[in-house]
C-alpha cells in the first residue's frame, strides 16, 4: 500500500513541479528595458516642486562605478579591467551613462579580446570591411569613442541603444536589432 501512494504521488506530483517551474521560468524571465545613455536628460526630473515640509539629510555615498566597471571586466578576463575608473571619468567628462563603453566593447570585441591587430579598437569603431580606424592606446580610443558618441549621437538626440544603433551599425537593423538587444542586456548585466 505505501509502495503504491508513493508511486502514485510521485506520478502526480513530479509532473506538477515541472509544470510550475516552467510557469516561473517563463513568468519571471527579464527583458532587458531599453536604457537612455546619457544622464543630462535625468536632470529636467531634479527639480523639487513641491511645497511639502520635507525632512531632509546629507548622504555622500561613495562612487561604485569604477568598481562595478571593474567586476564586470575582470569577470570576462578584458584587458581594460586597469581602466575601470578612467571608463567612468570619461564617461562622465561626455555626460554618458558609465555603463555604455564598456557595453558597446563587449558586443563588438568581447571586451577588448577580438580585435584588429594593434588597433587597440574594442569599439568597432571605424572598422568597415579592410578600413580599421587603430588608437595607440586604450585611453586614446576609449576618449575618441565617448566624445564622438556624445557629439555626433547623444547631442543629435539619438539617445537610446536603438536609435544609436541606426548609425553606429546599420547592417544590425536588418538582423532584427540584435546590436541593440546585446547593448541593452549588457547594461543591464552591469545595474
Amino acid at each position: 500500500m505505501n509502495r503504491l501512494l508513493w508511486l502514485f504521488s510521485f506520478a502526480v506530483g513530479a509532473p506538477c513541479t515541472l509544470a510550475a517551474a516552467i510557469l516561473l521560468f517563463f513568468t519571471y524571465r527579464t527583458t532587458p528595458v531599453p536604457q537612455i545613455l546619457s544622464y543630462s536628460t535625468a536632470r529636467l526630473y531634479e527639480a523639487n516642486t513641491s511645497t511639502t515640509p520635507t525632512i531632509s539629510t546629507q548622504a555622500i555615498p561613495a562612487d561604485a562605478r569604477a568598481h562595478i566597471i571593474s567586476q564586470y571586466l575582470t569577470r570576462y578576463k578584458s584587458p581594460l579591467v586597469p581602466l575601470s575608473q578612467y571608463i567612468v571619468a570619461v564617461s562622465d567628462k561626455y555626460s554618458l551613462d558609465f555603463r555604455l563603453l564598456t557595453a558597446i566593447a563587449q558586443q563588438e570585441s568581447n571586451l577588448c579580446k577580438k580585435i584588429p591587430p594593434d588597433s587597440h579598437n574594442c569599439w568597432g569603431f571605424g572598422i568597415y570591411g579592410d578600413k580599421v580606424t587603430r588608437f595607440d592606446s586604450y585611453e586614446e580610443a576609449i576618449e575618441t569613442v565617448a566624445k564622438t558618441l556624445k557629439k555626433k549621437y547623444i547631442d543629435q538626440g539619438l539617445i537610446s541603444p536603438e536609435e544609436i544603433m541606426a548609425k553606429y551599425t546599420p547592417p544590425s537593423l536588418a538582423k532584427g536589432g540584435s546590436w541593440a538587444k546585446g547593448i541593452n542586456q549588457f547594461l543591464a548585466d552591469m545595474q
